[in-house]
């Protein structure tokens, strides 16, 4: 075999041992998804992810509860779930996405729809949750929807509550008052998942 090509063929190999060796099997991507919910809602969460090129949804278990969570994003490093009855305004914007809009776009799209009722808006009081792995940003928070509340109407601190999460000390605050993107972030302190 000539030089060069055996060179060639041994760059391949390894790098195809590499990737193997680094791939998530579909039950350790299950096992990590749920981490961030509350032990009695994981075995029985859906969980699923999107083709980058399409946006469609790929369900890597049914569920039978009302959460579904999303493997760690390698971009972000977050890992969430949320409530089912919200998958439509996901899908939407995994969608929008592969089709290559950015962000804000993505946002203006999803404001759009929701006026013109083809996806329905978060439901007041809905959970969603968060896990982050490193020390950096709060590592388990769960979010609370608050379509359009404001502070005074629920008697929500507005100030961040982020270096005393980061210390293991957080306590809920609000974000985003009276906008349709309101919510309240609650880090959850003292587990083997927080800061």
């Amino acid at each position: 075999m000539p030089r060069n090509l055996t060179w060639i063929v041994a760059v391949l190999v390894s790098t195809i041992a590499a990737a193997g060796a680094n791939a998530q099997s579909t039950s350790e991507m299950i096992a990590q998804a749920v981490l961030p919910l509350p032990e009695d809602l994981r075995v029985d969460a859906t969980v699923f992810t999107y083709d980058a090129d399409t946006g469609e949804r790929i369900v890597l278990r049914q569920g039978t509860n009302q959460v579904e969570c999303r493997p760690r994003n390698p971009e972000t490093g977050y890992t969430r779930c949320f409530p089912v009855v919200d998958a439509a305004r996901r899908d939407l914007a995994a969608k929008l996405a592969a089709e290559g809009r950015s962000e804000d776009e993505v946002d203006v799209e999803m404001s759009a729809a929701i006026t013109a009722g083809t996806v329905a808006p978060r439901p007041f009081g809905s959970l969603s949750y968060r896990l982050y792995e490193e020390d950096d940003r709060i590592q388990l928070l769960w979010m609370v929807a608050v379509p359009n509340a404001v502070s005074e109407y629920l008697g929500m601190p507005t100030g961040s509550q982020r270096d005393s999460s980061l210390a293991g000390r957080g306590t809920p605050w609000m974000m985003l008052e009276g906008t349709p993107g309101a919510h309240l972030m609650i880090p959850i302190n003292g587990t083997e998942l927080s800061n």
